[in-house]
């Protein structure tokens, strides 16, 4: 079993119509490339981190922020938010916490400044 995330082309279908129309030169497969960019957020990856099975890192982080200042994702979570006919909801939710590399290598007690040389307040 592949460990890899690939978006089904049924649910690709359903958001494609919100998706930039394509400018001069014919861009990546989407399917592809919104699936690795789903796996590499999904995954907490850097972008040079994704697998090669889903093209070029740099494609991927392109289109990420190319879509992202468009506003196409917001569409496409306000459409997938919206209630199915037969009254289904499909709830999305996060929690992402990412702490800097350095994080991990600070001391218990922070940055080990000690106490103010400042007076105290009477």
């Amino acid at each position: 079993m592949s460990h890899l995330f690939w978006l089904e082309q049924e649910h690709l279908n359903r958001i494609k119509h919100m998706f930039p129309k394509p400018r001069g030169v014919a861009r990546s497969d989407d399917r592809t490339v919104l699936s690795g960019i789903i796996h590499v957020i999904r995954n907490g990856l850097r972008w040079r981190d994704a697998p090669a099975e889903y093209g070029p890192h740099k494609t991927l982080y392109n289109r990420f922020v190319r879509w992202s200042r468009l506003g196409v994702f917001a569409r496409i979570f306000r459409e997938l938010a919206v209630p199915e006919s037969d009254g289904e909801t499909l709830m999305i939710d996060s929690t992402h916490l990412k702490a800097h590399r350095t994080a991990a290598s600070l001391s218990k007690g922070g940055l080990g400044l000690g106490p103010s040389v400042e007076p105290k307040a009477a």
